[in-house]
């Protein structure tokens, strides 16, 4: 079927998934680019080699993770017409998203109260980068949150269904987006010191 005979609801749909797409590609060169300045910065005298994660950096890493398992699940309950399902699932989904917000937090203050700072005489280049990485993603995933917030919403309105879903797809997307870089970026900072040596 050529472009110009679709009708324009499809021609809508294919532009929203499009318009999420570059966003999502520019946003991940950007942590590929921070990502590239965090390893080129590790040849300097006042980096830290012996830099451990805070344990609620774990713990985040494992909610966001159940967040993207508890939004497919979801996905399959709406699309099996189950309303209650997906719309505990989705809430599910959202108090997860808040308690990894929570977590990160967390992890600053165990940052902190290792002695390592982020901003000020006492800092370093690698806990500004890791400040950076964090707080960047945290207002992604903040955005995120408020893309489920619209979401839970139209579903408590019964919006989707498996033929009417176009919002909660596009929403879902974005999410296991800042799951999967979350994951990246926690992987890259627990091998990073392997990789750079």
């Amino acid at each position: 079927m050529e472009y110009t005979s679709q009708s324009e609801e499809v021609k809508l749909k294919r532009s929203k998934k499009m318009m999420l797409w570059f966003g999502i590609i520019s946003l991940s060169m950007m942590f590929a680019g921070l990502t590239s300045a965090y390893i080129v910065s590790s040849e300097r005298r006042d980096w830290l080699s012996d830099f451990q994660l805070p344990q609620a950096f774990y713990l985040s890493t494992g909610i966001i993770i159940l967040s993207s398992i508890s939004l497919y699940i979801a996905k399959w309950a709406i699309f099996q017409n189950k309303k209650q399902l997906g719309t505990l699932s989705l809430l599910a989904t959202l108090v997860l998203g808040i308690l990894f917000v929570v977590f990160q937090f967390r992890g600053f203050d165990e940052i902190i109260a290792s002695g390592y700072f982020f901003t000020g005489s006492e800092s370093t280049v690698t806990t500004s980068f890791i400040y950076a990485f964090v707080i960047t993603h945290v207002v992604h995933v903040l955005a995120g949150i408020l893309v489920l917030l619209v979401v839970v919403i139209q579903q408590l309105r019964g919006k989707y269904s498996k033929e009417q879903a176009l919002g909660f797809e596009l929403g879902a997307t974005f999410w296991h987006f800042v799951d999967i870089l979350w994951v990246y970026l926690f992987l890259f900072f627990l091998f990073a010191d392997d990789l750079i040596k």
